[in-house]
């Protein structure tokens, strides 16, 4: 099962590249940010943030939160809200936070504007249908709408104005406050010209028809991680004095024991005490198939027990569990900004002001050049005022980022920030490790091999007890199988391991060496003609072999096996068929490594790579012009992880290779590396199509308006469009699915 997903909330000291210098403490919150009504909105949040000393500050329009890193010892969380709120918009923490409908905002408004707002461009467009002072009727229908549908419009200007700026609220009250005020100033007036009753109403209604639609494809595009959050179990059964007791999820501690009935939820992430059982982790790792658990198997909180009873003993908690740091990367991704989505903010940021003057040249373009009635030229400003629309570049990149993002919680994929989907572009090669990732990670004895003259339980004997103070694999397989053979196992003295070699301890008052034959040649020990056959036998049948020494003589030789994953042929076919170069990065010898190689259908091996190595190898492809993602799950992994271009890390494997990584793959199925970078790509692609058609609509739109080819109703309409199709363009995502079939 997967562990937790590694993160801490505060920054590491001393990372690479500062020279040892310990970067001050840095905590993380997440704060959600009302009021905002475009990226101009958000632009002006995130800017007041980051003026404060210690914080850097991202500001997503489209998730309406703010993800914020700040230095405790200068800034208070108040201060933060407090910037928020000087800038003219609310901020809360989550806990905090109203969890509204946003679209219950614009609803009821919507409507009444839309039962008004008929009448009136029926009496503008059809002469016949007009009645007797039909003018003056539109404008008592017209006042509702403009005042009252539009006050969020108005109110959200008038406060931006009070702190000395202009967002696209400017634009849309501006735009219909003059149509209205024209139209009525001459009304009263009895001049005989055109009134904008229709259009006042009409752009009313469009932009909250827009803002409406807007609002619910915002809210479908953050379902994925709001059902994430959900899945987990609300109570836990816990075992008090021998009996089962119902308690809250929130009040389980490390150690509470619980028990998980068929059918049930797993309270919190655990290790399996008793009983045995299928567990169905769909929900999490995008698996459909439920896998067998017992005593000593980790257990994932919010996946589902499927048969038999299960007794578990906590060991991660709320915020520690895999479900909420998942939910917590996934977080993180959302409220970053990708390369590409930087030249659409700072657009954003001066894109209204540029408009109002465009807007107010075009009028006085219009009556001074044009020399045309004052109608025509008012007709063109009030139309650059409101087809100008920052909200499509504001909403092009988070939208895009929250479904894709979503999408890949849902099928096991965490993509750890925007920065990695521009990685996923640019990779050429695929290194990918051995043990725990091509294979099982399950070494099993598969032969033990006696010197002439020694017994197989003696060398079984030397070899399991020296190996069962090690970590690795290898040395656990040799001394699982050495304690069920044997029974106990004698305690080795003054034990010490060579990483990637072997391992050197005194075992009965004999000298053992056990591990690669380069480090018993090291020793002075060498295998003879029989054995060296042996170990040339065995390594091409893909086992690994460990060679045993003791007192200066070869003792015989001890082959383990890992059987190599189901899926990982297949995997490393889909890498291939997306055009990239698959890499088998191992510290085994070769002919085990090559053997594997073959198994999977990779061409180019690094083998005996020992595991301070695996970077720089890692290291000398990239000064080979390749650009590299590293696949791996262990320990000795996170160097190379953390020094490729894009890490994936197997959700197997350890927390610390999780950390290091860029893209975690819950499941642990290896044909998860290809669709991460598949689904990365068509996020990016999203991205990219959205900015192109944010843009394009603005610099057509602009100047069609100045030129009086638009009229501000249709304006009205385009601009509404543009945010929607941005949106539902990102919605598409949602549909990504694996490729092949996963059973």
């Amino acid at each position: 099962m997967t562990p937790a997903v590694a993160g801490s909330d505060r920054s590491r000291a001393g990372a690479p590249g500062t020279g040892g210098v310990t970067a001050p403490a840095r905590d993380r919150v997440e704060l959600v940010i009302t009021g905002m009504t475009c990226a101009s909105c958000a632009a002006r949040v995130e800017k007041r943030l980051n003026k404060l000393d210690g914080v850097a500050a991202s500001v997503s329009f489209a998730s309406e939160h703010a993800a914020v890193a700040f230095d405790p010892a200068q800034v208070r969380i108040a201060d933060l809200i407090g910037a928020v709120e000087a800038a003219g918009y609310g901020a809360a923490l989550p806990d905090a936070a109203t969890d509204d409908d946003p679209t219950a905002r614009y609803r009821l408004r919507l409507v009444l504007a839309a039962t008004l707002t008929v009448p009136v461009l029926v009496f503008a467009w059809v002469a016949e249908a007009r009645p007797p002072g039909w003018e003056w009727v539109s404008l008592v229908l017209a006042t509702p709408v403009v005042a009252y549908a539009g006050w969020p419009f108005h109110a959200a200007a008038a406060a931006n104005a009070r702190h000395g700026a202009a967002t696209m609220d400017t634009l849309v009250s501006v735009g219909t406050l003059s149509a209205w005020t024209w139209s009525t100033v001459v009304l009263a007036a009895g001049i005989s010209t055109t009134v904008y009753f229709d259009t006042a109403g009409a752009i009313t209604v469009l932009i909250l028809l827009g803002r409406h639609l807007e609002a619910r494809a915002k809210r479908r595009s953050g379902e994925a991680i709001r059902s994430l959050l959900e899945l987990g179990a609300k109570d836990a059964r816990v075992l008090r004095d021998g009996d089962e007791l119902l308690v809250p999820i929130g009040d389980l501690v490390v150690g509470d024991r619980f028990v998980v009935r068929p059918g049930e939820k797993v309270a919190t992430d655990g290790v399996v005490l008793s009983g045995s059982s299928a567990i169905d982790a769909s929900m999490l790792t995008g698996e459909s198939v439920p896998v067998e658990v017992g005593p000593g198997d980790e257990v994932v909180g919010a996946t589902i027990n499927s048969s038999g009873r299960l007794v578990v003993e906590a060991t991660r908690v709320g915020a520690a569990t895999a479900l909420s740091q998942i939910a917590r990367l996934v977080a993180d991704a959302q409220a970053g900004k990708a390369p590409v989505q930087r030249l659409a903010d700072r657009v954003s940021a001066f894109f209204v002001p540029i408009v109002i003057a465009v807007s107010a040249l075009t009028l006085l373009g219009w009556l001074v050049l044009g020399g045309v009635a004052a109608t025509a030229a008012f007709t063109a400003a009030v139309a650059v005022v409101v087809v100008a629309c920052p909200c499509a570049l504001g909403l092009a990149t988070p939208t895009a980022l929250m479904v894709g993002t979503g999408r890949g919680a849902q099928l096991g994929i965490v993509i750890k920030g925007p920065e990695v989907l521009e990685q996923t572009r640019r990779v050429t090669t695929v290194v990918l490790d051995k043990t725990g990732t091509l294979t099982e990670g399950r070494m099993a004895v598969t032969a033990v091999v006696p010197a002439h003259g020694v017994a197989e339980r003696e060398l079984l004997l030397l070899a399991a007890a020296a190996e069962d103070a090690s970590e690795h694999p290898v040395a656990r397989a040799v001394a699982a199988y050495g304690r069920e053979r044997l029974g106990a196992l004698p305690e080795a003295e003054s034990f010490s391991a060579r990483a990637g070699l072997g391992v050197e301890a005194v075992v009965g008052g004999r000298s053992v060496v056990v591990g690669r034959p380069s480090l018993l040649e090291d020793r002075g020990v060498h295998l003879g003609g029989e054995l060296a056959g042996e170990l040339a036998r065995l390594e091409a049948a893909g086992s690994t072999v460990v060679a045993v020494a003791s007192d200066g003589m070869p003792r015989g030789l001890v082959a383990v096996a890992d059987r190599v994953r189901a899926t990982s042929r297949q995997a490393v076919a889909e890498l291939r068929a997306l055009g990239l170069t698959p890499v088998l990065l191992t510290g085994d010898n070769r002919r085990t490594a090559e053997a594997v190689a073959a198994a999977v259908g990779i061409d180019r091996v690094l083998a005996g790579v020992l595991p301070e190595d695996k970077a720089a190898e890692v290291a000398r492809l990239q000064e080979a012009g390749e650009v590299v993602a590293m696949v791996g799950d262990g320990v000795n992994d996170a160097p190379a992880l953390a020094r490729a271009d894009l890490g994936l890390s197997v959700g197997t494997g350890t927390d610390v290779a999780i950390e290091a990584s860029d893209v975690t793959l819950v499941s642990g199925d290896l044909r998860a590396v290809a669709d991460a970078i598949r689904l990365s790509r068509r996020t990016l692609s999203t991205i990219k199509g959205n900015l192109f058609w944010a843009f394009g609509y603005n610099v057509a739109a602009i100047p069609l308006a100045v030129a009086g080819v638009v009229n501000p109703i249709v304006a009205a309409a385009a601009m509404a469009f543009s945010s929607v199709f941005v949106v539902t363009n990102s919605l598409r995502l949602r549909r990504f699915s694996p490729s092949g079939a996963r059973s």
